[in-house]
């Protein structure tokens, strides 16, 4: 199979994000320069108001800079629609939140199926494959619990296996373990680091904790709107095989 590793996947040039707070104008991002290579794994770490959600908005197309250029797949958001927009963010990028945002009247398969139902698929289809998905984070004696009848560890798996129905590119997590116990948060951070490795799915993380952000290849200090420093890891999975599916 191909490797894909090191190919620029998202570029950012140039980007500037301005809110306007009343007569006050606030600068989230300064002018951020990135480029992010398919199959990476990268955390994005700072202070409160370093502009860290800001910026993964940016990156995932949820946000339009005031300025700069922002490519995914060699292509400018500046150049698309909002429903092309729209439908980069559902084919290309699964989404992590930190509250998790699952419909509470629907099953953890019922959860997992929404995002399938966009892509045309047909009931049975659908039922597979979350079904699967869910099989692989490791709930599939859970499927037809609802949201308020699991733990927040489970509920974040939900969560993950949404993102994962599409088979999308690129994974984006907000806080992934913000509200859950150690013991839980580890094992979600084992979770996303296996989509890394065994399926070479590109991670863009946010988090405000030091050993979360470790779980990266690279991880993005922010400071102020601007990236103030650069880490990186050298993993022995750079030389791994990249996977294009997750079946």
């Amino acid at each position: 199979m191909k490797e894909h590793h090191g190919d620029v996947i998202i570029q950012l040039d140039g980007v500037h994000k301005s809110y306007d707070m009343g007569k006050v104008q606030v600068q989230a991002l300064r002018g951020i320069d990135l480029k992010i290579k398919r199959g990476e794994f990268i955390s994005i770490i700072g202070p409160s108001g370093s502009g860290k959600t800001t910026l993964l908005d940016v990156l995932s197309a949820l946000l339009r800079p005031t300025s700069g250029e922002v490519e995914i797949n060699r292509r400018r958001i500046s150049e698309m629609n909002d429903s092309e927009l729209a439908l980069v963010r559902g084919k290309t990028i699964g989404f992590v939140f930190q509250n998790f945002e699952l419909i509470n009247r629907m099953t953890a398969l019922e959860n997992v199926m929404l995002p399938l139902w966009f892509q045309g698929l047909d009931f049975e289809q659908r039922r597979e494959r979350a079904a699967e998905i869910l099989k692989e984070v490791g709930l599939g004696d859970r499927m037809d619990h609802k949201p308020t009848e699991l733990s927040g560890g489970q509920k974040q798996r939900v969560a993950i296996a949404r993102a994962l129905a599409t088979n999308p590119e690129i994974i984006v997590a907000d806080e992934p373990t913000g509200n859950l116990d150690s013991e839980s948060g580890a094992a979600i951070l084992e979770t996303i680091s296996r989509l890394h490795e065994k399926h070479g799915k590109t991670i863009l993380m946010v988090t405000h904790e030091r050993y979360v952000a470790e779980r990266a290849e690279r991880i993005l200090h922010l400071k102020d709107g601007r990236i103030e420093k650069h880490e990186t890891k050298h993993l022995k999975s750079k030389t791994r095989k990249v996977r294009r599916d997750y079946k």
